[in-house]
């Protein structure tokens, strides 16, 4: 998309910027040509003449959120496999504040993946702010599950590592974040490969060991997905292989300074003080904060279906998805609803809350040199919100996005 380079200087005012470290009450955040020129308190800020202002009414200044798990939403899964379900699902999430999305791949066949794939690369080459967040790549999540592990997804579409299948998808480049479970075979050279291609390797839907972990560690795995959810653990470690019992993936996260990971804080899938240890254990630099939401976000209460035509059906009940029986299924929230969550369970100050659901996931997937944070030169992806973090405005490029649902 070609910016307006003509277009007035944009100031936000009468609110608080939110950066990384800190807050900035009574600030001036400058964007001019679609990036940011200046950010700081408002006495001390020189304002252009001329330049549209955006009054914040008190409430947040805040970098647009990057979102590194999600399957769509407004009725739409990327799976789905079609332009026009990539756009009505990015739509839907930057109405809650999300400006730089990663669509994620579930389980499926050789040829959803493929349709998938070539949705994203579609709508990424004639992106436009219509089509709501901008797209930097896509999250390879399934099809390669540990098969005790698939959890909601689709079983029949669940294989190990194929080489010829995933080199060729690497080499569309549009895959920047990668997941295989660490104890499949070819694990590691799904890993070796996912990071000669510059993309942030992840383990998930795994049942690992530790060494299984050290392996895939060394081969470039620095991320684990959805914290606690269809991962190992001691206990199902000993199921799998006996004693001595076996250290699992989440004490290997805990314990590697390099290992980010990732939380779905809904209030439905993991408690507060899981929320706390989270973010005191790893920090606000290494813990992200994902939806991992499906078509039913932002849809009434019913029966869903996860992934492509022949995935997996689960039942909304507007608060959460859950599978018969009442397993979890998914998120169904946006990230808006993730921050506010986060805050009030961990009371964790602002500024850390909004790093994890912006600068953090942007530092993992490799683009933090243009968004996540209100930074000189960066992408003008700026929210206002309001005093309890609901999404008032929404701005991507210094272009504003209507919050209003369509139709």
């Amino acid at each position: 998309m070609v910016m307006k380079t003509n277009a007035p200087a944009l100031i936000f005012q009468n609110g608080t910027a939110v950066l990384p470290d800190r807050l900035v009450p009574d600030a001036v955040v400058i964007c001019e040509k679609g990036r940011i020129a200046a950010v700081g308190p408002a006495k001390r800020t020189r304002v252009p003449r001329g330049a549209h202002v955006i009054d914040a009414r008190g409430g947040y200044i805040s970098p647009g959120f990057v979102e590194m798990h999600v399957h769509g939403g407004d009725g739409a899964d990327y799976m789905d496999g079609t332009a026009e379900a990539v756009r009505v699902a990015n739509r839907a999430h930057t109405r809650h504040g999300t400006t730089s999305i990663f669509p994620t791949t579930t389980t499926g066949s050789p040829a959803q993946l493929d349709a998938m794939l070539n949705a994203c690369i579609a709508v990424r080459k004639e992106w436009s702010i219509a089509d709501g967040a901008r797209l930097p790549g896509v999250h390879f999540y399934g099809p390669y599950f540990a098969e005790d592990k698939v959890g909601a997804h689709s079983a029949k579409g669940r294989r190990n590592p194929v080489v010829e299948e995933y080199t060729e998808y690497f080499q569309r480049g549009i895959i920047k974040i990668a997941t295989c479970a660490a104890e499949l075979p070819g694990a590691e050279a799904f890993y070796k490969t996912a990071k000669k291609s510059g993309c942030l390797v992840t383990c998930g839907h795994s049942n690992s060991s530790w060494t299984e972990m050290e392996r895939a560690f060394r081969c470039g795995m620095r991320h684990v997905d959805h914290f606690w959810c269809a991962m190992s653990s001691v206990a199902s470690l000993r199921a799998r292989l006996g004693t001595p019992m076996q250290a699992s993936m989440e004490e290997f996260v805990l314990m590697h300074r390099e290992m980010s990971t990732e939380v779905i804080a809904d209030g439905h899938h993991l408690a507060p003080a899981l929320l706390r240890f989270a973010y005191v254990m790893k920090g606000a630099d290494r813990l992200c904060l994902v939806t991992d939401s499906n078509r039913a976000l932002d849809m009434p209460p019913g029966e869903y279906r996860i992934g492509p035509e022949d995935g997996t059906m689960f039942i909304s009940d507007g608060f959460v998805g859950r599978m018969p029986g009442g397993p979890l299924a998914s998120s169904i929230m946006g990230m808006d609803h993730m921050v506010r969550v986060m805050a009030r369970d961990t009371k964790a100050p602002v500024h850390d809350v909004i790093r994890m659901a912006s600068l953090t996931p942007a530092e993992r997937a490799g683009v933090a040199k243009k968004v996540g944070s209100l930074e000189k030169g960066k992408l003008a992806d700026v929210l206002v919100l309001d005093r309890k973090l609901g999404v008032k405005r929404v701005f991507i490029g210094g272009e504003e996005f209507s919050v209003k649902r369509r139709g």
